[in-house]
């Protein structure tokens, strides 16, 4: 009789364990999906894309970017890098140049 109720025992604590984890792993989800929710709205009421929350701000410590030199061609500064477009003008060879 007693290994009757130490099975039941066990398969009772196991069924209560197998409902914690069920009820911790739906709450996780559940607040995933608060938090996209949250930050889709968001980005429709101002206009804005949807930004990356964590994984941009140690983008910046990553080891391309460590190592290079700010002005190279890989490094942050040179992709950061403003681009002004100019107007193209025809230069014709019969005007002399100022």
């Amino acid at each position: 009789m007693p290994s009757f109720i130490s099975s039941f025992l066990r398969f009772v604590l196991r069924l209560v364990l197998w409902v914690f984890a069920a009820v911790f792993a739906v709450s996780l989800l559940a607040a995933a999906l608060v938090v996209m929710t949250l930050g889709l709205l968001k980005a429709l009421i101002t206009g804005k894309k949807p930004q990356p929350m964590v994984f941009g701000r140690f983008q910046k410590f990553s080891p391309d970017s460590f190592w290079t030199r700010p002005g190279a061609p890989g490094s942050t500064a040179a992709r950061d890098a403003e681009v002004v477009d100019v107007e193209v003008r025809e230069i014709r060879g019969d005007k002399r140049l100022p």
